[in-house]
């Protein structure tokens, strides 16, 4: 079966790269398969689409914002009609489970449905003052080129989220999706282009970091980039760009679940479980250290190791799969590379073995790893893996708990298994995290509520997500009017 070739989306035209160079999109469940081959871009594309979305910018930022939402709506019905589909797809190039991929297509619908209705009502505001022959009030305008360089463990949602509001508020978008899962990014653009978004508007460039990433972040006809990433490339980032380049950044993590003595003991392991080892623990805010007060520390080990050796570990497309391979080669060498770094630091309970055999033969698979005695000062306890293993770190109380918790580096997400009204009331207030969620995972945020962490999770200047998000995109200016 011949694969199929798939371009970049520049000026309103699907295009080679200059260079004819291409790259293969793999199958991490199984690496004899090519989902599809793409363009290995050049920095002369990269500005080529620059400056499409450069020309194109004075045209959309006055198309009525009725129009700019309808288009949203619009890509929203394309995104559904084909959400089954889309799904299989991103299965086949990131590893999730159908059921899952088809779920993210539809979050990124309803994204750009949240969009097309929020950016409708917001603008800006009027101020009162002492002047009668005088008007004092606000409005708010977009900034210009925008880039958008997403990651590959949500290849849909993630972008969805920064592109909608983006456009909606009259920005037009460079697109670089993760070269590990371009054909979901393809997709969306597919969507609006479907829509019947002008040229130029919305440009679509696949290729390496090194040779692509430079232009669409350190041009000065970049206003804004929202990247999604590890916190290493993030600060290389924001290190090179332009004064007036505006950030927006979600980086690494290092998540805790804080198990308290009057838990429900089978509810956290469900907790541990769903935040640690779905998407193959290869969330930003995936729970990576689970912090247990001594006194329930065996019971919930205990548990938590029966449960995680009851897990089906396989291919996206297989009906009960709880975990499906990891998304790249490089991704896989890394997680077993921590996992035995773990064995020489702690004890090793469960799991960890790389499956390469039967039916694992050509997938990146491994299974779900539990390390106990692990202390603060480990590397397991302090680095982000990006894989399915959960550090059991045992606390005295809950003010030891809490210490610990924020002893790290990352604050994007942080949860707590309690009833105690006190310990939930503290914990809200003292975790050092974005996020924070009482009796839930760590994984997980509402379209309509703002994402973002703290530390080094983040920029810590404008949150994505929610009406809020609206803002990163826009600038302010106040109008005098005098009668």
């Amino acid at each position: 079966m011949q694969t199929e070739e798939f371009l970049n989306f520049i000026d309103g035209e699907w295009i080679r790269c200059r260079n004819g160079r291409t790259f293969d999109n793999i199958n991490p469940a199984d690496t004899r398969e090519v989902v599809g081959r793409f363009q290995s871009s050049s920095a002369l594309d990269a500005e080529d689409a620059v400056n499409a979305a450069s020309t194109a910018f004075e045209l959309w930022r006055k198309t009525p914002i009725g129009q700019r939402a309808r288009l949203l709506n619009k890509a929203a019905d394309y995104l559904e009609d084909n959400a089954q589909r889309f799904g299989e797809e991103l299965s086949r190039e990131e590893g999730k489970s159908v059921a899952l991929g088809k779920d993210e297509f539809l979050r990124a619908a309803q994204t750009f449905r949240f969009y097309a209705t929020e950016g409708q009502t917001f603008g800006g505001e009027s101020y009162p003052q002492d002047d009668a022959d005088m008007a004092v009030f606000s409005q708010r305008e977009p900034l210009g080129v925008v880039s958008v360089i997403s990651p590959w463990n949500f290849p849909a949602s993630i972008p969805a989220r920064k592109i909608a509001p983006a456009l909606v508020t009259g920005n037009t978008v460079v697109f670089k999706p993760s070269s590990d899962a371009p054909l979901s990014g393809l997709r969306l653009v597919e969507a609006l282009i479907h829509a019947g978004l002008p040229k130029g508007v919305i440009n679509y460039v696949t290729g390496k970091a090194g040779d692509v990433g430079p232009i669409i972040t350190t041009s000065q006809a970049i206003r804004a980039i929202s990247f999604t990433g590890s916190t290493q490339a993030g600060m290389h980032i924001h290190r090179t760009v332009h004064l007036t380049t505006r950030l927006q950044m979600e980086l690494g993590g290092k998540n805790p679940l804080l198990v308290m003595e009057d838990a429900d003991l089978d509810k956290a392991v469900d907790l541990a479980i769903k935040g640690g080892f779905s998407l193959t623990g290869q969330a930003c805010t995936g729970t990576s250290r689970v912090i247990v007060v001594k006194a329930v520390r065996e019971a919930f080990t205990a548990k938590l190791v029966a449960k995680v050796k009851t897990l089906k570990i396989g291919r996206g497309d297989q009906p009960g799969m709880d975990l499906g391979p990891l998304a790249t080669a490089k991704q896989l060498d890394t997680v077993l590379s921590y996992i035995e770094v773990g064995k020489q630091e702690a004890r090793l309970l469960c799991g960890g073995e790389h499956l390469h055999t039967g039916e694992y033969e050509h997938g990146y698979y491994v299974m779900p790893a539990i390390f106990d005695n692990v202390t603060q000062k480990m590397r397991i306890a302090r680095e982000e893996i990006f894989g399915p293993v959960i550090a059991i770190i045992e606390a005295e109380d809950f003010e030891h708990a809490l210490a610990m918790a924020n002893d790290s580096e990352y604050g994007l997400s942080a949860a707590i298994a309690t009833q105690n009204v006190r310990y939930i009331h503290r914990f809200t207030n003292e975790i050092q995290s974005g996020t924070v969620k009482i009796n839930r995972t760590t994984t997980g945020n509402l379209v309509n509520a703002p994402f973002g962490g703290m530390k080094n999770s983040s920029t810590s200047t404008f949150r994505e997500s929610g009406r809020v998000g609206l803002e990163f995109f826009t600038q302010t200016k106040v109008i005098y009017r005098g009668l």
